[in-house]
């Protein structure tokens, strides 16, 4: 426990050490009267999921130290902060940095992570109440870095925050780095005819072949959420997402007993897209939904089948967009390969903070240089964007 002013900040072992409300009342104000929070990964039953089901705690690698701020009996700020011994499942990759660290005779595990596990979804990491935000977000950062001081912990690290938090936090003093994901934006197109329609011929057939050949794998899509979702849709989730992560990580990050968890408690937040063979799954995507955006979390598949991971993963989800008001598809981290589905570059951002000075100032000048390239590679891989640019690009 700390106290900045007449701030109090406490680091919780557990969720369960916050009242659920206290919690949600700053990660999630605007569905106070029952409706979709803007960012369904930062809320109270999400983390619990991740907690209880075993995913995060004892034994991962990522030790909960879940951050509040207290002012005046309330909470008025609150952060999912870890501190973790690797830096798996964290999608801004410090992996370099931890070499380097090692070899100057450091140690630089544990550090602490504000994050989302798993999740490389922008959105807000210093979560405040309305009313609160420069208090509370000041609060917040200034004592993370105070627990890094006091426990002679390497570093700090804040990934996938908003650009006014990254902004914040620069001007406190913590080092600024930019990513780079590809995001799909309704630009007020109607439906899925409206968004072709805005695309180069080529890319517009292109997709519609796609859409054809994924079509053809020999059953049905469906999508799925809320009550539609059953018990027996996460026993094929869990079989494509084992194989999945097995492919892309050694060993997956969640457990079963988290989609058992999320049946129970997050279904109304999620949308399954299914191809169907008769009764049985063969391929899916889960996705979590937002207020105002679409987010897609895991893919798999026990057959393959030409074009329909674009499908499911992409064009259903553009559809689910359009059809329910969603301005924002953000189909996961990396994949230049949509680019040509309509999906563009957009910055990311992670805030970082090192104790040793030394060190400090070559990851500075390194995130410098990285921040110029990235800012080069965004305006260059929009220039080559699908979207037609002249009435020549329009013909069929």
């Amino acid at each position: 426990m700390t106290t900045t002013k007449d701030i109090t900040i406490r680091a919780h072992g557990h969720l369960g050490a916050i009242d659920t409300a206290e919690w949600d009342a700053c990660a999630c104000p605007e569905a106070a009267e029952g409706g979709r929070p803007n960012d369904p990964f930062t809320t109270y039953r999400f983390l619990s999921a991740l907690e209880q089901s075993g995913s995060v705690g004892p034994g991962t690698g990522w030790q909960a130290q879940y951050l509040t701020a207290e002012q005046g009996g309330q909470v008025i700020a609150c952060a999912p902060l870890y501190a973790k011994s690797h830096s798996q499942g964290e999608y801004v990759f410090d992996h370099g940095w931890a070499e380097a660290y090692h070899r100057a005779g450091g140690r630089y595990y544990p550090k602490l992570q504000i994050a989302v596990p798993f999740t490389p979804v922008t959105g807000r990491r210093l979560l405040t109440r309305p009313g609160h935000e420069e208090t509370g977000r000041a609060a917040l950062i200034q004592g993370a870095v105070q627990i890094g001081e006091q426990n002679a912990l390497s570093s700090l690290h804040l990934t996938f925050c908003t650009a006014a938090e990254a902004e914040a936090g620069a001007e406190m003093g913590l080092m600024r780095r930019t990513g780079q994901q590809f995001h799909w934006v309704d630009e007020g197109y109607g439906d899925f005819d409206g968004f072709l329609a805005a695309l180069s011929a080529r890319k517009r057939k292109n997709i519609r072949k796609e859409r054809r050949t994924a079509q053809g794998f020999g059953g049905r899509i469906v999508q799925l959420t809320g009550d539609d979702i059953r018990a027996e849709h996460w026993d094929a989730v869990w079989q494509f997402y084992q194989d999945t992560g097995a492919r892309k990580w050694g060993t997956p990050y969640l457990t079963r007993q988290f989609f058992e968890i999320a049946h129970d408690t997050l279904r109304d937040d999620i949308l399954l897209i299914l191809a169907m063979d008769g009764d049985t799954p063969v391929a899916g995507a889960v996705n979590l939904i937002g207020a105002s955006a679409l987010y897609g979390r895991y893919w798999g598949c026990t057959r393959d089948h030409p074009c329909l991971h674009f499908e499911l993963c992409y064009y259903q989800a553009i559809d689910f967009a359009l059809a329910h008001g969603l301005g924002r598809v953000e189909a996961g981290a990396q994949g230049e390969h949509k680019l040509a589905r309509g999906y563009l570059p957009v910055a990311t951002h992670s805030l970082h903070w090192v104790r040793d000075p030394g060190f400090a100032e070559a990851v500075a000048h390194y995130l410098r240089a990285e921040g110029a390239a990235v800012e080069q590679d965004i305006e260059v891989l929009t220039s080559y964007g699908p979207f037609r640019k002249t009435a020549k690009e329009d013909q069929e």
